[in-house]
């Protein structure tokens, strides 16, 4: 019994350390890992919210971006750094929801290796056809398709993204037989859209939206689960094709193992604050990203709802293969 009362007794004064420690984070500058390279859309929005803590904490926060293999390494630095709240990872979606099961023995599992913090914002898919194309809608675009069986290609960023994804489960629900090209990066696909040699790209609206502002593509339908404020013609995927409830690309912040949850219920709820801000949620709507907060409890949630979303697709065009090293 005493051993009982003395191990109780250890325990509240370890919750009582990290309730203080808590109230006093950051005591030191924090770092932010990003599994992307500079430039790309996650450091972008990365940035913001390191700029946003930083004026919440009066400490500074700072993007360390380590790209590759498939964002493992990042997950590698994050998940071996000391669990006290100095570092976070900026979680990508393609990170939980598509690279596990490609890659069948993908070393993370980002919902039961890593504490969940809280959800930055979502980004919607966005469909796109060049104007010269002629095509309007995505209906239009799905006749197009089914009239020309084969030759319909769709350019999209690396296999496993949200975007590749995005292909595929319009192909299955629409019965289409169109080719989804792999793009390294961005601005190779659009390059070939905008030159006629590729019909369809589909990528984050944030990437695409230079292009249809200036004239050059179309923009016939979004992810997103209702139409966007800022783009109220612009019809969901769900309008055309109801099954495809929603197709998202998403970041969320993530502590390593072992985080405190005080710590992680601290910076949640201080990154809330962060996003509230008037001027923080210009910024996102400005790049096409829209704000969505969640508690740490409602973020593995989410994410389990959206492995479960997508993983019926997944399974229609997984090759798998080795965890990238």
């Amino acid at each position: 019994m005493r051993s009982f009362i003395i191990a109780g007794l250890a325990l509240t004064c370890l919750a009582g350390i990290s309730n203080a420690s808590a109230q006093n984070f950051p005591t030191a500058p924090v770092k932010l890992i990003v599994t992307t390279g500079a430039g790309g859309a996650p450091d972008v929005i990365a940035r913001i919210v390191a700029e946003g803590l930083s004026r919440q904490w009066g400490q500074q926060v700072f993007v360390a971006n380590h790209p590759g293999a498939a964002g493992s390494i990042g997950m590698k630095v994050a998940g071996t750094s000391p669990p006290d709240g100095h570092t976070l990872l900026f979680g990508l979606s393609s990170s939980f929801v598509a690279l596990p099961e490609i890659a069948k023995d993908y070393p993370y599992d980002l919902v039961r290796d890593f504490v969940s913090i809280g959800f930055v914002c979502e980004q919607p898919m966005a469909i796109a056809v060049p104007v010269s194309l002629g095509i309007d809608t995505l209906g239009e675009l799905i006749d197009f398709a089914k009239k020309r069986p084969g030759a319909v290609n769709v350019a999209a960023l690396s296999r496993g993204g949200i975007p590749h994804l995005t292909s595929e489960w319009i192909k299955l629900a629409a019965g289409l037989e169109w080719t989804t090209i792999n793009y390294p990066g961005t601005p190779q696909g659009l390059s070939d859209v905008i030159g006629g040699r590729v019909q369809v790209i589909m990528d984050g609206l944030p990437s695409l939206a230079g292009a249809i502002n200036g004239g050059q593509l179309k923009l016939i339908a979004v992810g997103s689960a209702k139409r966007l404020p800022n783009r109220p013609e612009t019809p969901t995927i769900a309008e055309t094709l109801p099954g495809i409830i929603r197709a998202l690309g998403w970041f969320a912040l993530m502590g390593p193992p072992g985080t405190p949850e005080p710590i992680a219920r601290k910076v949640s709820d201080d990154l809330r604050t962060v996003l509230k801000e008037p001027a923080t949620i210009k910024r996102f709507e400005d790049i096409a990203s829209y704000i969505n907060p969640m508690s740490p409890a409602e973020l593995r949630d989410y994410i389990r709802a959206e492995q479960a979303l997508w993983k019926p697709v997944i399974e229609q065009i997984a090759t798998f293969k080795p965890a990238p090293k």
